[in-house]
C-alpha cells in the first residue's frame, strides 16, 4: 500500500503477479457479495460494490503496470496500447512476464537489488 499511486521506479513481476492474483479473487468475493445483496446488473456486469472496487484500485493497478513496464526499460506510455484490440493486450501480456532489466535502468535501482 506504500505505493498506491507511486507512478516512480520500478515492479518486479512478483509485485505485479501477485497484485494481479489479489484482485481476481476480490473481485470474485465482490462480485458474489453484489450477487448475494441483489445489486449485480447483468448488462454492465457490475454491481454497487464491484463499481466501488473498481474505483478504488483503479490508480493502484495502473500505477502498478507503469511501474512494471519501468522495470523492463519502458516509458509508462506503453499502456497506452491497451487500447489497440487484442493485440494491445497481447502485448502488455508480454511485457508483463519479461524479466527485469538487469542493474540500474533510466527509472531507478533494480527492485530484485541484481547488479547488472
Amino acid at each position: 500500500f506504500r505505493n498506491y499511486a507511486n507512478f516512480k521506479g520500478r515492479a518486479q513481476r512478483k509485485a505485479y503477479w501477485m497484485f494481479l492474483l489479489f484482485h481476481l479473487i476480490a473481485a470474485f468475493l465482490i462480485g458474489i457479495i453484489d450477487a448475494a445483496a441483489g445489486t449485480f446488473d447483468e448488462v454492465s456486469g457490475l454491481g454497487f460494490f464491484g463499481a466501488l472496487y473498481l474505483l478504488a484500485s483503479f490508480i493502484p493497478n495502473l500505477a502498478l503496470t507503469v511501474r512494471r513496464l519501468h522495470d523492463i526499460g519502458r516509458s509508462g506510455w506503453w499502456i497506452l496500447i491497451a487500447g489497440l484490440p487484442l493485440i494491445g493486450i497481447i502485448v502488455l501480456f508480454i511485457f508483463s512476464v519479461l524479466d527485469s532489466t538487469p542493474g540500474e535502468n533510466e527509472y531507478g535501482p533494480n527492485p530484485k537489488g541484481v547488479a547488472g
